[in-house]
């Protein structure tokens, strides 16, 4: 099995949201059901100098996650019915719908907010790596409508060689949980010490 998983360039990440969209239009999901969020994560504050000037350390980024199509899924160490597991040619992690029962254990297990109970299905769903457009030799369609380029998709350890194998930026989880198929380029500012410290600006989003 080749294992695949994404890249994600946070330095190039404007937040627009286009991979959201682009995602939530091919895979024709309801309002409340996004394969793939961006997270708004701002901190920092605003203080007054003794001459009365201000200064400043706040700082802003985005995030842009889908499922990670981890190593060690939480989701599918939580389905009772193994419904969700992980698939053998690509190693994504999947949805059997015909075996879920919509319990929502998967949504509670994952660290990444992925799976999600959609309610006009009765059944879990969640990004699939666009199955249907790989077995076609097509690119995941967030990584073709990125218009910075700031994904990518395919064999994990290409990427890896290519881009580093930094998985994670906050306020994503310690790697070594469930080991997501995912590297990143930090920004500058999810780099600064005090991103420890931010906050999600967009919660009713994500």
């Amino acid at each position: 099995m080749v294992q695949y998983g994404f890249y994600y360039d946070n330095s190039r990440c404007t937040g627009c949201k286009t991979c959201v969209m682009a995602c939530k239009d091919y895979h024709d999901t309801a309002l409340d059901v996004a394969y793939r969020k961006v997270y708004d994560l701002e901190g920092g504050t605003w203080a007054k100098d003794a001459n009365g000037t201000y200064s400043t350390d706040c700082l802003f980024y985005h995030l842009s996650m889908a499922c990670n199509h981890c190593e060690d899924p939480a989701c599918v160490a939580a389905c009772p019915t193994t419904a969700m597991h992980k698939e053998k040619d690509r190693g994504l992690v999947l949805v059997d719908d015909s075996k879920c029962v919509g319990c929502g254990y998967c949504v509670m297990a994952c660290p990444y907010n992925a799976p999600k109970v959609s309610r006009d299905l009765g059944h879990s769903v969640k990004c699939n790596g666009c199955q249907d457009r790989l077995d076609q030799g097509l690119q995941t369609i967030c990584v073709m409508a990125c218009p910075l380029r700031a994904l990518d998709f395919g064999p994990i350890d290409e990427l890896r060689a290519k881009y580093g194998d930094n998985a994670q930026i906050h306020p994503m989880p310690e790697p070594s949980y469930t080991k997501p198929n995912i590297t990143i380029k930090p920004s500058p500012a999810a780099l600064d010490p005090a991103a420890a410290n931010t906050r999600v600006a967009n919660p009713k989003e994500v």
